[in-house]
Order: C-alpha cells, then sequence, then structure tokens
C-alpha cells in the first residue's frame, strides 16, 4: 500500500469523498491591485488592511516557516492554534460511534473533550509512575484483536500538560512505525525543552502529525496561530475541511513579525528557564510542599499538603494558579506558570505567609 492509499484508507468515509468549500482567495492568489471577487468592503479603517479576506492557506506564513523549520510548505497547515488542528484531524480519521483514540493520562484535557464532540471513545493507556509512556501496554493494544481495526488516533503530549515532562523521542519513533493508525506529537511546550523534537521524523513517517504553536514561547496566545506538521497526504486532508479563513489577517500578520524577532524570543526562553529553576528552588523550600515535578514546559506541577485551601489561599490575595488534583495521578498537585520576576516573587512572598 503507497502513501496516498494508506492515509485514504484511515479516513472516514464521507470525508474521502467529500468536496472540499471553494472561496474566493483559494481559486486566486497573487498581487492584483483591484479585488471585486469577495464582496469584501474597499474601506479600511486599521493599520492591516483587515477589509480584505486573509489569505485561506497562510501561504506567506508557510513558506516563512518552511525555511525555519527545514521542511517542504507542503508538510505544513497553519490553524487557529493546536487546537483546531485536533478537533480537524479527529473529524478526518475517527469514524464516530465506531473508532478509538488513544489517550495517556494525565494529559491535556482537549483530547479527550474533542473525542466527545465527535463521538469517538476513547481507550486510556496511563502514563507510568515517572509520568513516561508505558510502551508495552500501548503495543500490546496495538495488537488486541478487539481494537486492531478501529484505534485510529494516538495523542501524546511532549512535554506533558499537566506533568511538564518531555517523552523519550525513541519511544514516539517506535510507537509512529507500529501504531495503525494516525500518531499526533502535541508539542506546544517544546520552545522550554532541552529535548529533541519530533518535527524531523515527519520526513520518515506519512501518519505522523508534529504540533506546535505560537501561544507559549512566542507570547502570542491571543492570536490562535498553531502549525502542524505532517505528510503532504495529511496536510491536504486538513485543508480540505479546515474553515475557509480560519486564521485571521491580523494573526497571520503577527506571526509573521514575531519570526522576524526569532533572537529576542530565544533570550526570553532561556529567562523563563532561569525563572522556572529559581521557582522550583524557592518551592522546595516551603514547608507544606512535597515535590516539585522536572519540568521541560514554562510551568510547575508541584505537590503540596492540601491543594485546595493553596488554591483558595492564593485566589484570596489576587494569585490564580491552577489545581489539579482531581487529575489522574496528580493528587495534592497544583499547576503554576512561570510568569515574570515580579510576579514569582510575590508568589513566593505571599505562598511564606500560607500555612496548610
Amino acid at each position: 500500500m503507497n502513501s496516498d492509499q494508506k492515509i485514504s484508507s484511515l479516513l472516514r468515509k464521507n470525508i474521502r469523498n467529500m468536496k472540499p468549500y471553494s472561496s474566493a482567495r483559494n481559486e486566486y492568489s497573487g498581487n492584483a491591485e483591484v479585488f471585486l471577487d469577495a464582496n469584501e468592503n474597499y474601506r479600511s479603517f486599521f493599520t492591516v488592511p483587515v477589509n480584505r479576506y486573509p489569505d485561506p492557506l497562510s501561504r506567506e506564513l508557510v513558506e516563512k516557516i518552511s525555511r525555519w523549520k527545514g521542511l517542504e510548505p507542503e508538510n505544513i497547515c497553519i490553524t487557529n492554534g493546536s487546537d483546531e488542528a485536533i478537533d480537524l484531524i479527529y473529524r478526518a480519521f475517527a469514524e464516530p460511534a465506531s473508532d478509538n483514540a488513544l489517550i495517556m493520562p494525565p494529559t491535556y484535557g482537549v483530547y479527550q473533550v474533542f473525542a466527545e464532540l465527535n463521538n469517538v471513545e476513547t481507550i486510556r493507556v496511563p502514563l507510568q509512575e515517572d509520568f513516561s509512556i508505558d510502551v508495552e501496554g500501548l503495543s500490546i493494544l496495538f495488537d488486541h484483536r478487539d481494537f486492531v481495526h478501529t484505534l485510529k488516533l494516538l495523542f501524546i503530549c511532549s512535554p506533558n500538560n499537566p506533568t511538564g515532562n518531555a517523552m523519550n523521542k525513541d519511544d514516539i519513533a517506535g510507537l509512529v512505525q507500529s501504531f495503525p493508525g494516525i500518531v499526533v506529537v502535541d508539542e506546544a511546550y517544546q520552545d522550554f525543552s532541552s529535548s529533541p523534537s519530533c518535527i524531523d521524523l515527519v520526513k520518515d513517517f506519512q501518519n505522523l502529525a508534529v504540533l506546535q504553536t505560537f501561544s507559549k514561547a512566542w507570547g502570542m496566545a491571543g492570536a490562535r496561530v498553531g502549525m502542524t506538521f505532517s505528510s503532504p497526504d495529511i496536510i491536504q486532508v486538513l485543508h480540505k475541511i479546515k474553515y475557509p479563513y480560519n486564521v485571521s489577517k491580523l494573526s497571520q500578520h503577527a506571526a509573521l513579525e514575531a519570526l522576524d524577532k526569532r533572537e529576542e524570543v530565544l533570550r526570553g526562553i532561556e529567562e523563563i528557564k532561569n525563572s522556572r529553576e529559581q521557582l522550583a528552588h524557592s518551592l522546595k523550600e516551603l514547608p507544606y510542599v512535597e515535590h516539585v515535578f522536572p519540568s521541560d514546559a514554562n510551568f510547575l506541577l508541584v505537590r503540596v499538603t492540601d491543594a485546595d485551601k493553596l488554591y483558595e489561599e492564593l485566589k484570596h490575595h489576587g494569585i490564580v494558579i491552577r489545581n489539579r488534583s482531581s487529575q489522574y495521578m496528580c493528587s495534592g498537585c497544583v499547576r503554576i506558570t512561570v510568569g515574570s520576576p515580579a510576579e514569582l516573587d510575590r508568589l513566593i512572598e505571599t505562598m511564606k505567609k500560607i500555612q496548610l
């Protein structure tokens, strides 16, 4: 089975047979001076001409990212944050009320949310005690006679949210090779990690999709710009089913500007990593902190004697952290984002005054 046939065989039948909507900007792209094809207002009241529809394929941004990442433009799809890409992949490949998706708790909750939204049953293979992948458990499941024909999606978050640890790249490569469906590696926090990205594996495996984002390290959470790196077959499917104009012109413009400031962004990443280590050290000195988990992200998972009370006490002082104690394997844990030095100083000074 060649590349085209394999990806096509994994698609939902209705997606495989559908004819995609063709917008005015899909049918024409170029440098014309008069645009009378998309029913736009000819007046623009802003610096960026938002009276015109954005490029539906974000071509200029894709070209710039392709040079940055060393991939071809046909390996890249720009989405409205990584969440849109996750939803699109569910809609493309997982047949409702029939197929299964594999998730590994504790992990990013949206994998489960979009599974339920798309009426796809999830199978849970929990992470091991050190929050690493249970490779053996997954491999056994891949060959299970009850699931071998329904396993369509496997989600791997690396570095993982909420635990903060990066997954072993060799383990991931082995899983991509043996999994019968599409493997999605969510690298939203990869910029903060010293572990290698899986993006280069896209050239070797047609059933791999790697997600990255401008939301975290690039400081553009409000712009909603996600990047999917995958085989041309999968990228074509995402283009086929996404909203016609899924990423605004303002967001595309912001991402293009950000890419011209890469050196500044890299300096900011190093500052956050240094602050992360200082924060971990300060937290460990607090009497009610039981454990600070190692992190490859811009946050720390921290086990305390009373997570509920700590959350409420900090909220009372105008400081909001994330209570993760209800998540699987995260009993008694809170998640703390690495903020500015001033914010972290205020956090630690406040926590020193709290008694649990």
